[in-house]
C-alpha cells in the first residue's frame, strides 16, 4: 500500500513538473516575441450569443500577424476559395493589419467579422434572389467593410449545378481535414502516453434556390459598413428588392 501511495505522489509531481516547464517555455517565447495573448468574448453571426475565444496581439510585423490570422481563418488573404459552394475572397488591407496587431479593441473587432464571415456567406447564398456567381468581404485601411455580390437567374440551373458541386466538394475537404487533425491527435496522444510511460514506468493508458426565368440576368450588388452581418444582411435586402437586377452600390456610413 506504501509503494502505491509514494509511485501516485511520484506520479503527480512529475505531472506538475511537466506543466511547469511547458508554462515557462511558452511564457519565455512569448516574452521574447512581444505577443500577448487575451481571452475576449467575441461577438457572433447569432444575436445575444457571444464565444469566449484567444486572440493575440502585440506583433512586430504584419507577416507574423497574417500567419497567425490565417491559421485560424484560412481564407483571409489568400486568393478564391469556396464558401457554400460559391467563390469566394476575403481580403483585409495591410494598413488595417498595421492598426490591428497592436491594439486588442482592434483585433477583436477584425476577429468577431472575419470568424463571421461563414455564416454570413451561408445568409447570402441562401436569402438572396437568383444564383451567386462570386461573393467578397473587403476590409479597408479604417475597418470599414464591403460586401459583394454577381450572380444571375441562372434559367437552365447549370450555375446552381457548379455550385454544388463545388459545395461538395469543400464539404468532403473539412471532413477530411476534420478527420486529419483527429488522427494527428491520436498520434500526438499516443507518443505523449509512450513518453510517461518510459519516464515514470506508467502503463499506457458541417438548399440552394433557383429562380426560373425565360432570359438570363446577371446582377452585381455592395454594401458597405462596420460589421459584417449588417452587411451581408443590407446586401441580401437589395438583391431581393431588384424586380430588374442591375449593378448598384448601397452605403452604411460607419
Amino acid at each position: 500500500m506504501s509503494i502505491n501511495t509514494n509511485y501516485g505522489s511520484y506520479a503527480a509531481n512529475y505531472t506538475n513538473t511537466i506543466k511547469k516547464s511547458d508554462e515557462a517555455k511558452n511564457n519565455k517565447r512569448a516574452k521574447e516575441s512581444g505577443v500577448t495573448t487575451s481571452t475576449v468574448e467575441l461577438k457572433t453571426s447569432t444575436p445575444g450569443v457571444t464565444k469566449t475565444e484567444q486572440i493575440k496581439t502585440g506583433f512586430t510585423n504584419i507577416n507574423d500577424y497574417s500567419k497567425y490570422l490565417q491559421d485560424k481563418y484560412s481564407y483571409m488573404n489568400t486568393g478564391t476559395t469556396s464558401m457554400e459552394g460559391v467563390p469566394t475572397t476575403v481580403s483585409v488591407s495591410s494598413a488595417f493589419l498595421k492598426k490591428c496587431m497592436n491594439d486588442p479593441e482592434k483585433a477583436k473587432y477584425l476577429e468577431e467579422n472575419l470568424a463571421a464571415i461563414p455564416d454570413c456567406a451561408k445568409m447570402a447564398v441562401n436569402s438572396c434572389l437568383g444564383t451567386l456567381t462570386s461573393l467578397s468581404y473587403q476590409i479597408d485601411a479604417n475597418g470599414n467593410i464591403t460586401c459583394i455580390s454577381s450572380g444571375t437567374n441562372d434559367p437552365d440551373g447549370k450555375i446552381a449545378k457548379e455550385n454544388a458541386e463545388r459545395k461538395a466538394k469543400e464539404k468532403k475537404a473539412q471532413e477530411e481535414k476534420v478527420a486529419k487533425r483527429r488522427e494527428e491527435k491520436k498520434a500526438e496522444g499516443e507518443k505523449a502516453a509512450k513518453r510517461r510511460a518510459e519516464k515514470s514506468e506508467v502503463r499506457k493508458e458541417p438548399s440552394e434556390k433557383l429562380v426560373k426565368s425565360k432570359g438570363t440576368q446577371n446582377f452585381t450588388v455592395s454594401a458597405v459598413g462596420t460589421d459584417v452581418k449588417t452587411v451581408t444582411q443590407n446586401l441580401v435586402g437589395i438583391s431581393l428588392n431588384q424586380s430588374v437586377f442591375t449593378e448598384m452600390s448601397f452605403d452604411i456610413k460607419a
